[in-house]
């Protein structure tokens, strides 16, 4: 079964050179540097595409005393060539004057835009600098720590203890029926209309098959079999990796929310996705995201999901919303 994102990394993150502190600082002189700040990535006008900073350009910024010097981060070699790339994580006032950037986006805003390998570099970025905000200290002491080894730990200031990301894994599960249709879900804090597929977090001594069956049952009250796995996806809001799963229910009648997480669920043919989200009565998750992609893969392989010469990989078009 292919994968919804099994793609080949385009970057090399050459871990090799973390602990080479000249090498790292010469890769700097000469790198593409993304400067994040506070989430938000900097971008070039209209947000189609990241707007890289060179050294000096930082080192401007930073003498402008509009910017606090910040931490660098090695985020590896462009796979084709070797081209380095870093982000830069510094605090940052609105866009002024010749020296900033054009302005500063979230990847959710963004993530539609940009290109794949922009993509992948940015989801390393933001991943790398909302872990390092929030492990400023030491948890077994308490003492400040520090960036080390280019950006992938922290050491203890104190007591030199190494602190290394950590990544919550979550399952998606795309649910469907013998009849080949989807079950999906509306969470209360979402806009009237705004459906997905069914997702938690894995928890402790839990294999992912285990996680698929309970979240769905919880979720929606129906069991599952013919677990598939499709793929996964970073997602960094703020840490997490999302594990993508395909799986049949025998039951489907007996679906309902658990009326906390889930207050609504609802059975859907390729015919009445593709004509409620044409008409806007049904958002979906946005392009970027794997449930999107899950949704997508799944219209494309029945009839609705063909053009007029029989090939499959149309997708949906119409209403999409993040809340």
């Amino acid at each position: 079964m292919s994968a919804v994102n099994g793609q080949v990394s385009k970057m090399d993150r050459a871990g090799h050179l973390r602990t080479n502190q000249t090498a790292l600082d010469q890769m700097w002189q000469r790198a593409k540097i993304i400067h994040v700040a506070d989430s938000r990535l900097a971008v070039e006008a209209g947000g189609t595409k990241l707007r890289y900073l060179t050294a000096s350009q930082v080192q401007s910024l930073i003498s402008s005393n509009d910017y606090k010097s910040g931490e660098k981060y090695f985020l590896g070699l462009d796979a084709l060539d070797h081209e380095p790339f870093f982000a830069w994580s510094a605090s940052t006032v609105e866009p002024q004057g010749e020296k900033t950037p054009d302005g500063y986006l979230t990847l959710r805003e963004i993530g539609g835009l940009i290109s794949e390998f922009e993509m992948e570099v940015s989801l390393h970025t933001v991943a790398l600098a909302n872990w390092h905000r929030s492990h400023t200290h030491c948890a077994r002491c308490g003492a400040p720590t520090s960036v080390a080894q280019g950006g992938a730990i922290r050491t203890c200031d104190k007591d030199k203890s190494e602190h290394y990301p950590r990544t919550d894994s979550a399952v998606i599960v795309l649910v469907r029926d013998h009849d080949d249709r989807i079950l999906l879900g509306h969470q209360p804090v979402w806009p009237e209309g705004r459906f997905s597929c069914f997702a938690g977090f894995l928890e402790p001594g839990e294999t992912f098959e285990q996680c698929v069956h309970r979240e769905v049952l919880e979720e929606s009250g129906v069991a599952v079999r013919e677990i598939d796995y499709l793929g996964s996806q970073p997602w960094p809001f703020p840490a997490s990796i999302m594990i993508s799963f395909d799986a049949v229910t025998d039951f489907p009648e007996v679906a309902r929310p658990d009326g906390q997480e889930i207050t609504e669920v609802k059975w859907f043919s390729r015919a009445e996705v593709k004509a409620q989200s044409d008409a806007g009565t049904l958002l979906l998750p946005p392009n970027m995201s794997v449930a999107r992609k899950m949704i997508d893969r799944w219209f494309a392989s029945g009839a609705e999901g063909q053009d007029k010469e029989g090939n499959g990989g149309a997708k949906l078009i119409g209403g999409e919303t993040w809340r």
